[in-house]
């Protein structure tokens, strides 16, 4: 029988991504089960559970159910406060609590300014499509080196959004998807103190690393940093060795995958 971690790792793998991330939080066993976790002692399922649910909030309608789950904010503040957990579990639990209490900000966005802003972001405005890609990151040791890998990633064009991972010193990077990966190893590699290399799922389903060397090709950057894309506007793709995250719940039509799995919550939670 699977027990803690495996549940919880198996749901933050879906929540990774972007097009599940909705069916998660709508799901009846889910949100309450991650708010069980949030008072697990074992800190390998307290960061897992938090980074499944930084990986929901970044889908902005998630945030006020989020946010009104039963026990979700109580059990942050109370985790946030607890002794004896590493720095990455306190400042994630205090990075998710401000995400779900901030107030709703207004996006007075015209369609003219919204259609300017991405054919600045996008070389090409047919260009739609998006792909995540996984890297492990060498030299991510602490905030001042996430700042720098941050300000690098910002640089690219074709970055679209990222999320790290710092107790695993990984960040999972949303791209244009002909953005080549290599441009993110050399933006990184710029730093001088930081290099990267993808992470991916092999036929047996283990992870494997791809060393990625930096290009010499010029770097394109923005000229001015834009906002993010919202995620719902971007259909993920993936190479054909595929990033870490998951992606047959998308392509299973029924959606089995993400309601066995929902299911299989439920009845471990309330054992």
């Amino acid at each position: 029988m699977m027990d803690a971690l495996s549940v919880v790792s198996q749901l933050r793998d879906l929540a990774s991504e972007p097009q599940n991330r909705a069916v998660i939080v709508q799901d009846q066993g889910c949100l309450p089960g991650l708010v069980l976790f949030l008072d697990h002692q074992s800190p390998e399922v307290l960061l897992a559970t938090l980074q499944t649910l930084r990986y929901l909030a970044e889908l902005s309608p998630n945030v006020p159910t989020m946010k009104n789950e039963l026990g979700m904010m109580v059990s942050l503040e109370t985790l946030i406060g607890r002794e004896g957990l590493s720095l990455d579990i306190t400042s994630l639990a205090q990075e998710v609590f401000n995400i779900l209490n901030a107030p709703p900000v207004p996006v007075p966005c015209s369609p003219e300014r919204e259609k300017r802003k991405k054919s600045q972001f996008f070389l090409n405005s047919s260009n739609k499509k998006a792909k995540s890609v996984t890297l492990q990151i060498q030299g991510l040791d602490s905030t001042d080196q996430r700042s720098l890998c941050e300000q690098a990633l910002l640089t690219v064009r074709g970055v679209i959004s990222f999320t790290f991972q710092m107790a695993s010193k990984r960040c999972t990077v949303r791209i244009r998807a002909d953005l080549p990966t290599e441009s993110l190893a050399t933006a990184i590699a710029a730093t001088k103190v930081l290099s990267a290399q993808q992470v991916v799922r092999n036929e047996a389903g283990q992870e494997v690393f791809i060393p990625l060397n930096p290009s010499g090709v010029k770097v394109q950057q923005n000229s001015s940093l834009p906002d993010y894309l919202p995620e719902e506007e971007e259909s993920p793709v993936r190479e054909v060795d595929r990033a870490i995250s998951r992606t047959t719940a998308k392509e299973d039509s029924s959606g089995s995958w993400l309601n066995s799995a929902a299911s299989f919550l439920t009845r471990t939670f309330y054992w």
